[in-house]
């Protein structure tokens, strides 16, 4: 039984998943560092030796993200868009027609077909602000890990209104706020609700259909989540593992079956 291989190589994190019979079998993230096709290597290693499999039992991986084009021995390479479609689909039980993926350093909102393929998308990749990175740039201002987010933003009844949207000048609204005494839990609810506001801007609402699908690392912020289902008056899934099926999607590409 041979193992199918999807590495996404992205710009804050490198995810890299094992497929056993189209079922995720093993999976790991790790920070992007520079000599990303070595990490990415050491990660198929590592896998290996946890599952018990030689490498004479891989197929040749598929590669997507923005690091796609460094790994030279890949099978093949897939646009990171066109994996995540497919991704989401499968993994939604071909239930998901709008896809919000949150990156690192952009967010995207994806349009899929009844049958799972790619009717349009639009990027917002002009400034950091509302992607993850600006989240963890927010946790180290407010001293908070970025997992614990989510409850804190929920168990505040109060909000305070985030309208910078450029990362540099939210960074000075967020410090002016701490400096007023404001907690930072209603901060980190307006955070929520300022990147709920800029995705629905991004898609019209007239572009989201039902069976809308959060994706990336920030679909497990659960305020987030509610943030974005008050705004686009909708209900919002996640996916059990949403930070890899942007790989699992490269993974399941070379599937005939779609």
């Amino acid at each position: 039984m041979s193992i199918k291989v999807g590495i996404d190589l992205g710009s804050t994190a490198i995810k890299v998943v094992f497929l056993e019979n189209r079922e995720i079998v093993w999976k790991k993230v790790v920070p992007t560092i520079p000599g990303q096709a070595q990490v990415a290597n050491d990660l198929i290693s590592e896998g290996l030796s946890e599952i018990g499999y030689s490498p004479d039992q891989l197929d040749d991986p598929v590669v997507t993200g923005y690091g796609k084009s460094l790994v030279h021995d890949a099978g093949k390479v897939i646009d990171e868009v066109s994996a995540n479609a497919l991704g989401v689909f499968l993994l939604s039980d071909h239930k998901a027609r709008t896809v919000i993926n949150i990156g690192g350093q952009d967010v995207k909102v994806i349009r899929l077909s009844e049958a799972g393929k790619l009717i349009d998308f639009k990027m917002n990749d002009k400034c950091a602000a509302g992607t993850g990175r600006f989240f963890e740039v927010a946790g180290r201002i407010l001293d908070t890990p970025v997992d614990d987010f989510g409850d804190l933003g929920q168990s505040s009844a109060d909000t305070v209104n985030i309208s910078s949207t450029c990362v540099v000048f939210a960074e000075s609204e967020i410090v002016s706020l701490m400096a007023k005494g404001i907690e930072r839990q209603p901060i980190i609810r307006g955070l929520h609700e300022s990147l709920a506001r800029r995705i629905a801007g991004l898609a019209g609402n007239h572009d989201i259909e039902d069976e809308v699908y959060l994706d990336g690392g920030s679909a497990n912020n659960r305020g987030l989540v509610a943030a974005i289902e008050d705004e686009l008056c909708r209900d919002v899934h996640v996916l059990p593992y949403p930070q890899f099926s942007v790989a699992y999607g490269a993974a399941r590409s070379l599937d005939s079956m779609m």
